[in-house]
């Protein structure tokens, strides 16, 4: 499968090419630069415009295979002249323009008040000015605004507004490059907001593998699942972050689709991994005495509702939930090594509630003080 590369590679190579143009007034239309990958980037660039006093031009955004919402777009750099007074000799002043989100709250790689474009960008774009101003013969100081027109529209259909990055697309990567169809973004996705959560003092968190079941967890708790860390499938991984990060208390909220695989022992839920819905429900209803043809007939179900409602026809539906949501807590529990205690809140479209662990009632009050605090 095809590597694409990172907004931050985008930014440092449209930011070497306009540098590089600026100071010897000569016209690019490719560039060259060395990821921290170790890998080659040759950027095409497109849109350039020149001036005596300034220079843009842009990158185009390619992921390669990975389904990335910023392929495409396109991440410009403009480069002009500073005064040494205002910046020192042989020094670049990197800023965000249209189109890149500004932080707003704290725990993220950048302080509050600085545009979204982070630490090993920021290392590679400076670096990769630096060396255009050695080419040219240049020791003097430039100005590197980088930005994005359409930003701000694909800002909003990303995790960004959830981290408090307003106003746009984030400038990001560590190796400058996009491995396939990986889930590493996702993963560091999960992490950050962990981490920013601990930075406002929480010791518990709410996980939720989506949004799935969002009209039932207000209607029923008067809580947002918004305000929740989306963990996705990675539930083990999100339990490692969490206790590695210090957490005390995790409550997981899912659908039972989702989490009756925990209930197994299976810690990361996509299909492609691992199903065993069903024969996880025939073991939990045997336990419970369900009769043998109706355990029979919830292994020939195609969902979880549909085995739900055979339960609930037999009359075990609550013994056999409460049993499925203690062994989740047990297998979240064995997965955290003791470091946190675990609580789960089980549902079913046109069900609601299924069943909740014990420990599951302060959260409610936990849950709607927070709630509280966001509104």
């Amino acid at each position: 499968m095809r590597y694409g590369f990172t907004t931050g590679s985008c930014a440092a190579a449209a930011a070497k090419a306009a540098a590089f143009m600026l100071l010897t007034g000569r016209e690019k239309t490719e560039i060259s630069i060395n990821t921290p990958k170790g890998m080659r980037y040759q950027a095409k660039l497109k849109d350039i415009c020149r001036g005596e006093r300034e220079v843009s031009c842009a990158v185009e955004k390619d992921g390669g295979d990975d389904p990335d919402i910023t392929t495409g777009l396109l991440i410009y750099a403009k480069a002009s002249y500073l005064n040494e007074e205002d910046t020192g000799a042989g020094k670049i002043m990197i800023e965000g323009g249209q189109g890149i989100g500004r932080v707003t709250r704290p725990g993220l790689d950048q302080p509050v008040g600085n545009a979204a474009i982070n630490h090993v960008p920021r290392e590679m774009i400076q670096k990769e000015a630096l060396e255009a101003c050695v080419a040219a013969g240049y020791d003097g100081s430039l100005k590197i605004e980088i930005y994005a027109p359409r930003g701000e529209e694909i800002g909003r259909r990303t995790y960004n507004p959830r981290l408090g990055i307003v106003g746009g697309i984030s400038i990001l990567g560590t190796s400058g490059v996009v491995e396939p169809m990986s889930s590493q973004a996702l993963l560091t996705t999960i992490r950050l907001e962990l981490r920013q959560r601990r930075t406002y003092g929480y010791h518990y968190v709410a996980v939720s593998p989506g949004n799935y079941g969002q009209d039932f967890m207000k209607e029923a708790y008067g809580y947002d699942l918004e305000r929740s860390i989306k963990c996705s499938n990675f539930i083990g991984e999100t339990i490692d972050m969490a206790a590695e990060l210090g957490y005390r208390n995790m409550l997981l909220t899912g659908h039972i689709g989702k989490l009756i695989k925990v209930a197994g022992g299976i810690m990361n839920t996509h299909s492609r991994e691992a199903d065993a819905r069903m024969e996880l429900l025939a073991a939990f209803s045997i336990k419970e005495g369900v009769d043998v043809s109706l355990v029979n007939a919830i292994l020939d179900c195609v969902s979880t509702e549909e085995a739900v409602l055979i339960l609930e026809k037999s009359g075990k539906l609550g013994p056999v939930m409460e049993r499925v949501v203690t062994r989740i807590c047990d297998y979240m529990e064995y997965r955290a090594k003791g470091r946190m205690e675990m609580d789960c809140i089980l549902y079913a479209s046109g069900y609601g509630e299924l069943a909740k662990s014990r420990g599951a009632e302060k959260w409610f009050t936990l849950l709607g003080q927070e709630q509280a605090q966001w509104i």
